[in-house]
């Protein structure tokens, strides 16, 4: 980030009372400028498309979709933005539905001022962020597939499917995969496209973020998504 330039920010929140105080903090903070703010997720992609702004904050649920939804679309047409998600939802699904949508950061809405602040500045400089009491949820989440309720404990994938994620989140081609495994390349591509559906994913790289997480400090790092 061009240190001469203020980080350039959008907030979307349907509660005008939280755009208001997001927007009376990160204003006064030096290196920030607040240069549109929102409440629905059309208005999200609309001010990012036409603003480009460095980082969007953005709530996970809005009165017309949602803000995993609209992260997908404004990082597939803009993939230099940010996106980190500020919201009340801890959940396992919700959180690691933002994450594969690729973006940068999720944290909860009543971090103190100064952490958020701190999260900004740590994202626009290339690294992740996690709430850090969200870090024993999201290191469940990525250690062991998440098994749905009401379903006899039955895993989200099979065990063949589980044992592809270290190995894609390795780097490993669907050639040397399929070495590794004793599949033949066809049955690697089956797997990874189940992998895809259940998952509601597109690219390898977030596979590799659903499996692959590291700690440094309190927080939880995660590989960015590439595009």
């Amino acid at each position: 980030m061009n240190k001469s330039k203020p980080i350039r920010l959008v907030i979307v929140d349907d509660h005008e009372v939280v755009r208001i105080g997001l927007c009376a903090v990160l204003n006064l903070t030096p290196g920030m400028k607040v240069v549109g703010q929102g409440g629905q997720m059309e208005e999200a992609k609309t001010l990012c498309y036409r603003l480009k702004p460095d980082l969007v904050l953005l709530d996970i649920r809005l009165p017309d979709g949602s803000g995993v939804d609209a992260a997908r679309e404004i990082l597939a047409k803009y993939p230099k933005t940010r996106v980190l998600f500020l919201t009340s939802f801890a959940d396992d699904h919700t959180v690691l539905e933002a994450i594969l949508s690729g973006a940068q950061g999720y944290i909860l809405k009543d971090i103190a001022s100064e952490a958020l602040v701190r999260a900004i500045r740590t994202i626009c400089a290339g690294q992740p962020v996690i709430d850090p009491r969200l870090t024993k949820h999201t290191m469940e989440w990525l250690k062991h597939v998440y098994t749905e309720p009401g379903q006899s404990k039955r895993p989200l994938l099979s065990p063949q499917e589980q044992r592809l994620l270290p190995l894609v989140a390795k780097g490993l081609t669907n050639k040397e995969i399929a070495k590794d495994l004793s599949l033949s390349e066809k049955t690697v591509k089956n797997y990874l496209a189940n992998i895809y559906s259940k998952l509601n994913i597109g690219r390898r790289s977030q596979i590799a973020a659903f499996y692959a997480g590291s700690f440094k400090g309190s927080e939880v790092r995660l590989p960015m998504a590439t595009r």
